[in-house]
């Protein structure tokens, strides 16, 4: 379909799950593509594949909670492919699961700097570099954790992915007028990595299913066909959201 030909998007979180879904999909639909994690070989990976199957693609391997690196992203995809129009940052962990009074304010940094202080600082970049292209689609992957759910353990995770909703309407708010959408997208679920280091044994994953009101997780691929929503101009009315795309998670309550 090409919906995103001569666009320019960057990627974080790009070397698995979601990230890694939603970079081979952009590229399939036309869009030049940065992709971010912070392992080098498994991102050369990937931009072999996406040049072999006809895209573009280049990656650069760095810690996203550090401003230089979020910067430099920015700055390739300048340099490389003539500005950006596209983010999705991605980029999360799950940190340390405890109750709070048995979690160290090191494991709780960990988690606020990876997955809302690199929010910020990619967006500090990405921004100016999308209105110098008279608009763009900035995104950020959220969860339903914290926001229609409180998971016991997770007390770190939620707050740093509702912390994302909140960055997410003041940043559309402030950057509507340059054409400059910001959303948020908040997954159920997901077979990822990430999803079984939490699911990790059969009950665990039996339960983690049975939250949703479709009986089973999503796959990455699901989700990177909500996030190429977010970043198309089929949304084009669309900012300021926290778009659930959790399976009816936030609904279910058998």
């Amino acid at each position: 379909m090409n919906i995103l030909a001569n666009k320019v998007a960057i990627v974080t979180g790009a070397s698995t799950g979601i990230g890694y879904a939603a970079a081979k999909l952009f590229a399939r639909e036309g869009a030049a593509v940065v992709v971010a994690a912070r392992r080098q070989k498994e991102l050369d990976e990937l931009v072999e594949l996406i040049k072999t199957e006809g895209g573009q693609a280049l990656a650069l391997a760095g810690d996203v909670g550090e401003e230089a690196f979020a910067k430099a992203l920015v700055d390739k995809a300048v340099s490389h492919f003539g500005g950006l129009d596209i983010a999705f940052n991605n980029a999360a962990i799950l940190g340390a699961m405890c109750p709070v009074p048995q979690m160290s304010l090191t494991d709780w940094d960990q988690v606020i700097a990876t997955n809302l202080t690199s929010a910020f600082l990619g967006a500090k970049y990405q921004l100016p570099a999308m209105a110098a292209r008279k608009g763009g689609s900035l995104i950020f992957t959220s969860t339903f954790v914290g926001y229609t759910a409180g998971m016991p353990g997770m007390a770190a995770y939620a707050a740093s992915k509702a912390g994302l909703i909140g960055l997410t309407q003041v940043l559309a708010s402030e950057h509507g007028p340059q054409n400059i959408r910001v959303n948020a997208l908040l997954p159920g679920g997901t077979d990822t990595p990430a999803g079984r280091e939490f699911a990790n044994t059969p009950e665990a994953l039996a339960f983690v299913r049975n939250l949703h009101a479709l009986k089973r997780m999503a796959t990455p691929d699901e989700i990177a066909q909500s996030a190429l929503y977010l970043a198309s101009d089929a949304s084009s009315f669309t900012t300021g959201s926290a778009m659930l795309v959790d399976g009816g998670v936030s609904i279910n309550r058998v």
